[in-house]
């Protein structure tokens, strides 16, 4: 199967799976469009009884009766018309708020392999952008499109209702119409989906630099990154220019069929009424049924520049959810209390040259014991931690939590019993009690306020204005409170396992006392893993852990090590008082 027919498959895969749920109301807005459209081709039967009657002579109180039928039946049209469009919308933005939720949460499926080679404001484009795209689509496709598509051929019926040869020509004459729109609309399809890639690198260009804004004041790159950011704005522009060209050939072409369309229905309006065949209502009923017959094209016309648009963002939709992670998806879960974690000779390399960045780490840390991680930059630290949430898989080797291997747990259990502490803590702007529970309603108040006490953020929490209830702006904590709200955090959790990658590396001495009380009631009956350059934050640790270059240095009880003078982390004790004796001098 070529790439372009299994894209396409996908795309009608998505659309079937998102709007099969709403068949319900999918069945009133079918109901909606038979109603007005059945009403809206009858609206000509009485202007030409109407025409032919005045012409006639006929009473006045039969013009108006007819008159008022006619007003009545048009509010009527209008009326149905603007309930099926509020149904197509509620039917369009339901499947695709369901939709961004699901792809949403497949992309934070996938493996970190997937996440390394996209920027988050990529991400942000596919999964708004693109949906945006389908959501104006959706809520318009059944009441313009397929609304069009009946009402054309309920037009073309009558049409033959009246004379079949005009009926036949004007049949051929939209199918014509139609099969040539739809030859040039395939050329949008590509230089659309150019478009859309390029508006997501455009987004990415913008996510990154806005992330990275310190850095670029503080080394004079504002230059440089105001003119790579035009040259990226620049690509968009002409992509989105292009693809704007292509698509705009399609109304182009209408225009011009139209043109001739109605010169050769009224030509044959006119011969049939002169030759005597037709009244001059009839003559004037042709007009309307060929305005019909144009008005749905018409429609068809506008709304393929959006199925363009639609198009290309539902075959990079379909492909998206067809990626699958490199995780395969285990069926264990892990029991309550503190887990024992064993690295069972592994290795790991991230690119596929062999290249290792850990080499047969065979340990085990018993369950509810803390180790202290040290290392320099670049030993392996944070490798290791990434195996152990699971973003990525030893090349060789087993890790196992408890005695089973993590290959074989759920994800959502491994990642429930794994609490990861980054010395950047990510904050919201939502309240406190948001904050600490991820938007949980269900986390009772006498639970958090226990988790605040427990790390000593009681005090702070008093100082508020509205207590859990107030919203934390942006920067409007210090880095030390930042770090004890992670804490309270991950006692909310209540994981089998914890990390804290350099909790402390940005505290004062007074903040990082009290953080180190805090992390005493963190650490408490579970078994956690503490990665340090500052030696005073592993000081109350069981055991040390000391990579390098990947592999194992040395493991063994704290106390034990320190009293060695020939181990690693001996002679890191030493030299950290030698430098603090420095300092004082």
């Amino acid at each position: 199967m070529s790439a372009e027919a299994s894209s396409s498959r996908a795309a009608v895969g998505v659309l079937a799976t998102y709007l099969k749920p709403e068949w319900p109301r999918v069945l009133l807005l079918a109901v909606l469009l038979l109603s007005s459209i059945g009403l809206s081709l009858y609206l000509p039967q009485l202007l030409a009884t109407f025409l032919d009657s005045a012409q006639q002579r006929g009473p006045l109180a039969g013009l108006i009766h007819i008159a008022l039928s006619y007003i009545g039946i048009a509010v009527a049209v209008q009326l149905l018309s603007a309930g099926a469009t509020y149904v197509g919308a509620d039917v369009g933005w339901a499947a695709t708020n369901r939709l961004r939720r699901d792809l949403a949460a497949h992309l934070l499926s996938l493996d970190m392999s997937f996440h390394k080679d996209r920027t988050p404001g990529e991400l942000i484009e596919r999964v708004d952008g693109d949906v945006t795209a389908l959501s104006n689509f959706f809520s318009q496709f059944a009441v313009r499109v397929f609304g069009a598509a009946l009402l054309l051929l309920g037009a073309l019926v009558m049409f033959f209702r009246e004379v079949w040869w005009l009926g036949l020509g004007v049949t051929v004459f939209a199918a014509f119409t139609l099969f040539a729109m739809n030859r040039v609309r395939r050329y949008g399809v590509e230089p659309t989906r150019l478009e859309r890639e390029a508006s997501a690198r455009l987004f990415g260009f913008i996510e990154e630099r806005l992330t990275g804004m310190d850095d670029v004041r503080a080394l004079g790159g504002g230059a440089y990154t105001v003119r790579s950011f035009l040259g990226v704005q620049r690509n968009f522009f002409w992509k989105a220019y292009q693809a704007w060209v292509r698509r705009s050939v399609v109304w182009q072409l209408s225009m011009l069929l139209f043109s001739v369309g109605y010169a050769g229905v009224i030509s044959a309006a006119v011969g049939l009424y002169l030759g005597g065949a037709i009244t001059v209502g009839t003559a004037f009923l042709f007009y309307q049924y060929m305005s019909l017959v144009e008005e749905p094209i018409d429609q068809l016309t506008q709304q393929l520049q959006d199925l363009q648009k639609a198009g290309a963002s539902l075959i990079r939709v379909g492909e998206l959810l067809q990626l699958r992670s490199a995780l395969p998806e285990g069926q264990a879960t892990l029991p309550e209390g503190p887990a024992a974690l064993t690295f069972d000779h592994v290795s790991f390399s991230y690119q596929d040259d062999g290249t290792q960045v850990l080499q047969d780490l065979n340990f085990t840390i018993p369950a509810g014991h803390t180790v202290g991680l040290l290392g320099r930059t670049g030993s392996g630290k944070t490798t290791l931690t990434r195996l152990i949430t699971r973003l990525y898989d030893p090349t060789s080797g087993q890790l196992r939590l408890g005695q089973t291997p993590v290959e074989q747990l759920r994800l959502a259990s491994l990642r429930r019993s794994v609490a990861v502490v980054t010395q950047d803590v990510q904050l919201f702007q939502a309240t406190v009690r948001e904050n600490l529970t991820f938007f949980d309603h269900t986390v009772p108040d006498d639970r958090i306020l226990d988790a605040l006490a427990r790390v000593g953020l009681l005090s702070w929490l008093e100082r508020l204005p509205d207590g859990l209830g107030t919203a934390l702006a942006a920067g409007s904590l210090s880095a030390g409170e930042a770090q004890l709200l992670a804490f309270a955090r991950v006692m909310l959790q209540d994981p089998a396992l914890i990390i804290l990658d350099e909790p402390s590396s940005r505290l004062d001495p007074a903040t990082e006392a009290q953080l180190t009380r805090a992390m005493g009631e963190l650490l408490a009956g579970r078994t956690a893993i503490v990665i340090a350059h500052r030696l005073d934050t592993v000081a109350r640790a069981d055991d040390i852990l000391v990579l390098g270059a990947g592999q194992v240095l040395e493991y063994g009880p704290r106390t034990q090590l320190a009293r060695d003078p020939r181990s690693h982390y001996s002679t890191l004790l030493r030299a950290s008082r030698a430098q603090q004796d420095e300092v004082l001098a």
